[in-house]
């Protein structure tokens, strides 16, 4: 049994990383299974291949279509092309394709009109805002999914809805939690960590990459304004993204506890968040791995795609009201925060669920 594994983008290869590891284990074991890891080159630096993959145990992959950036519609059209020039070559039992991004969604329909059978991870997790290209990724590939290994019986139950057989619906959990779990003993503080002299719970951790945060610099300008307020003194790490260090440079800033910084590997970062007051963020991975963690987070979107972490975990969706932000930093300090709980199995052994519904779906 062959398994294409499709990554192109950063928070692929943290889902991606388990799920691999667990077949080499079946593997191992004596299960006819096997995969082909295929990169789509979507995002592509260096500092990711040479870090990222070391410090998460990725393999090189087997096949990098290439495709580089783009516009949304030349990457898809792209990886499409160079995908169907892979599967012409050499087919696979199934596709599995993860998350939500561009990768994702041409994947899977180069795929499917390959008559190769798909698997999403992730599959069902709807926001509701069809404005989000994300939004859209999901709901056209989860049209012609076969199989779904969903992270939550909201996913499970928006599959349902939308007429999807009960057979080929797999509650497993999350593999992005599979990795932050084993990768614990193993996080390390970033250089920023002497720099600024951090302690723990004696600093916030910022990241903004959404459009809608941050290509209109006013918008922007505002929100670090509110959010350097709620801070109330202390220091401020916001790994900058690259579609916002341009505006923050338009913007300017005298914010003396405010920290740029490059964006961290995955060790370093999750080494920021685990010992953070709280996070303020415009991502949905961030507030799953805060849940996990217990630390509060701040979602400063108007909807989230994983509502489990508002109603479960420690997330808090507080919209582009500056308003509820200024309130959620002075309950903060004053009242604290919510006690939030780990949602149902996100318990580190989803990829091992994953391979083992693999080898009886083939049987």
């Amino acid at each position: 049994m062959l398994i294409d594994i499709i990554a192109g983008a950063r928070p692929n290869f943290m889902k991606i990383a388990p799920v691999i590891a667990a077949i080499r284990s079946a593997k191992n074991e004596g299960s006819p299974i096997d995969y082909r890891l295929i990169h789509t080159g979507q995002h592509y630096d260096k500092a990711m291949s040479d870090n990222f993959f070391i410090q998460l145990g990725i393999p090189h992959p087997d096949i990098n279509l290439g495709v580089g950036s783009g516009s949304q519609a030349q990457q898809t059209a792209g990886i499409m092309v160079k995908y169907e020039e892979v599967l012409l070559k050499k087919k696979p039992d199934i596709c599995l394709v993860v998350g939500d991004v561009t990768s994702t969604m041409a994947c899977a329909i180069a795929a499917k009109k390959m008559l190769v059978k798909v698997a999403h991870v992730e599959g069902g997790i709807r926001s509701g805002d069809i404005t989000m290209p994300e939004e859209i990724n999901r709901m056209v590939t989860d049209s012609i999914t076969d199989f779904f290994f969903t992270t939550s019986e909201t996913a499970n139950k928006n599959l349902r809805k939308e007429g999807k057989k009960e057979d080929n619906i797999f509650f497993v959990g999350n593999t992005m939690i599979d990795t932050l779990l084993s990768n614990m003993d193993r996080i390390f503080p970033p250089e920023i960590w002497k720099e600024a002299a951090l302690s723990k719970g004696n600093y916030f951790t910022l990241t903004l990459h959404r459009p809608s945060n941050v290509d209109d610099v006013e918008k922007l300008s505002a929100m670090i304004r509110e959010v350097m307020n709620g801070a109330r003194g202390l220091p401020v790490i916001f790994p900058v993204h690259p579609r916002t260090r341009k505006n923050m440079g338009e913007i300017g800033h005298e914010y003396k506890n405010l920290h740029l910084v490059p964006p961290m590997s995955y060790l370093e970062f999750i080494y920021l968040v685990k010992h953070t007051r709280a996070v303020i963020t415009d991502s949905g991975g961030i507030t799953e791995e805060a849940t996990v963690m217990g630390i509060p987070c701040m979602t400063l979107r108007d909807s989230t795609e994983r509502p489990e972490t508002v109603d479960i975990g420690t997330n808090e969706l507080l919209g582009s009201d500056l308003n509820s932000l200024r309130n959620a930093f002075e309950r903060l300090f004053t009242t604290g925060w919510k006690k939030g709980s780990i949602p149902l199995l996100w318990d580190g052994h989803t990829s091992q669920r994953i391979v083992k519904q693999l080898l009886q779906i083939e049987k």
